[in-house]
């Protein structure tokens, strides 16, 4: 079954989302960053999907957000294992 997605009247609004899996529940947990309540989970990644389009629709309902923070990117760093340092 397809689900289709509709705008009613507005513009198309595209958001980052952080996306992790807890290791108690296994549950994906995603969040947009810097957008308070924009945060749910799911048992597939299709069901947080699903699950964060409604949260996002629903808060968009209450106007534009106020996003407290900017979603810049990734990094990656590389750290050694087993090193320790030695105070001089």
């Amino acid at each position: 079954m397809a689900v289709v997605w509709g705008l009613k009247g507005g513009r198309m609004r595209t958001f980052n989302v952080v996306v992790e899996r807890d290791p108690d529940t296994g549950l994906y947990v995603g969040h947009v960053p810097g957008w308070p309540g924009a945060h749910s989970q799911g048992a597939t990644l299709d069901e947080l999907r699903q699950n964060l389009h409604e949260v996002a629709e629903m808060l968009l309902e209450d106007g534009e957000p106020k996003l407290e923070a900017e979603f810049v990117g990734v990094q990656f760093i590389q750290v050694a294992e087993g090193w320790v340092r030695f105070p001089s």
